[in-house]
């Protein structure tokens, strides 16, 4: 997949693509049903499949001091788009420029003379221009102006309610991974680098791998058992694990971050990329009055974990 942060100097083999457009925070079945339209018209207009997004998030540039609500980094959505088969993708820079942009000008500027667009997917809650004031049935009517066609795709959801980002953000902040792994059609992870931490895990006998959550939203705090997988450096490939996601109380005040018990592997990952998969949530964080207390419980959350993980069905 190749990306591109921006969308004007493009050479011509990345241009004329039929593209989905949206912010696809998740990433989770509604943006994949437009997405899969989008593949439809490419591989009928004999083209590639691109995803036009924005970076930062609209909603991180018009509240840049508003709770951290992500579910996803511009790299873990990157790597999940490329997972669905997405050939080109550009990664439009939100700015005052981009944000001051009238309908018809994002249609002409960004989509016509910088993509040269053939076919646009976007979700019937699609909004676009300054002030919001363009949506699907104005690009549609756009579009037929410019020469290009829009498909509008109905919302996907359940008999209970609709599949959006924002439903994924409660599950996750109730407990219920499994729930929000249903909406979003596969596990959440969480992506980044392995840091240093405290190193006290070494010293209980559980060393664990440590990665920071800025700027995401953050899950239920508590002990969850996951999915591992290390994506670089000589230890790669996927082990189960037991993680800590929160404050450690235990330890006074802390920023939150998540830290991973892997097991069956012997080794350092400090400075290794690597995707921590929430599967189960196994009890809420707690604060233990002696560190024994805390390791004779880590003990207990390894084999509540091995054995939420032995029901995984791969």
């Amino acid at each position: 997949m190749k990306r591109h942060s921006r969308y004007f100097d493009l050479p011509p083999e990345d241009r004329a693509a039929s593209v989905a457009i949206g912010n696809f925070d998740g990433v989770h079945l509604g943006h994949q049903s437009v997405i899969s339209l989008a593949a439809a018209a490419a591989g009928q207009l004999g083209g590639q499949l691109g995803v036009v997004t924005f970076e930062p998030h609209p909603r991180e540039y018009f509240a840049p001091g508003s709770p951290a609500f992500r579910l996803m980094n511009q790299e873990t959505r990157a790597h999940r788009l490329e997972k669905l088969g997405v050939e080109q993708l550009y990664e439009i820079r939100f700015d005052a420029k981009t944000a001051s942009m009238t309908a018809d000008h994002f249609i002409a500027e960004i989509l016509v003379a910088g993509l040269g667009v053939r076919h646009v997917v976007v979700g019937a809650d699609f909004r676009f221009g300054r002030g919001r004031r363009g949506d699907a049935y104005l690009l549609q009517a756009l579009g037929r102006t410019h020469r290009f066609e829009v498909t509008i795709a109905p919302l996907v959801g359940s008999s209970t309610q609709d599949i959006s980002s924002t439903a994924i953000r409660k599950a996750l902040s109730d407990g219920a991974p499994e729930e929000a792994a249903r909406m979003l059609g596969h596990w959440h992870r969480i992506d980044g680098t392995v840091i240093k931490g405290d190193q006290r895990g070494r010293e209980l006998g559980y060393p664990t791998a440590n990665m920071a959550l800025d700027g995401l939203h953050l899950p239920k705090f508590g002990i969850y058992a996951v999915l591992f997988d290390v994506l670089t450096g000589p230890h790669g490939g996927q082990y189960h694990g037991v993680a800590s996601l929160g404050e450690r109380p235990t330890f006074g005040v802390n920023a939150p971050n998540l830290e991973t018990f892997v097991f069956d592997l012997d080794g350092d990952l400090y400075g290794a990329e690597v995707s921590v998969a929430l599967t189960a949530f196994l009890r809420p964080e707690a604060k233990f009055d002696d560190v024994a207390a805390l390791i004779a419980q880590m003990d207990k959350d390894s084999v509540a974990a091995r054995e939420a993980l032995a029901q995984i069905t791969p």
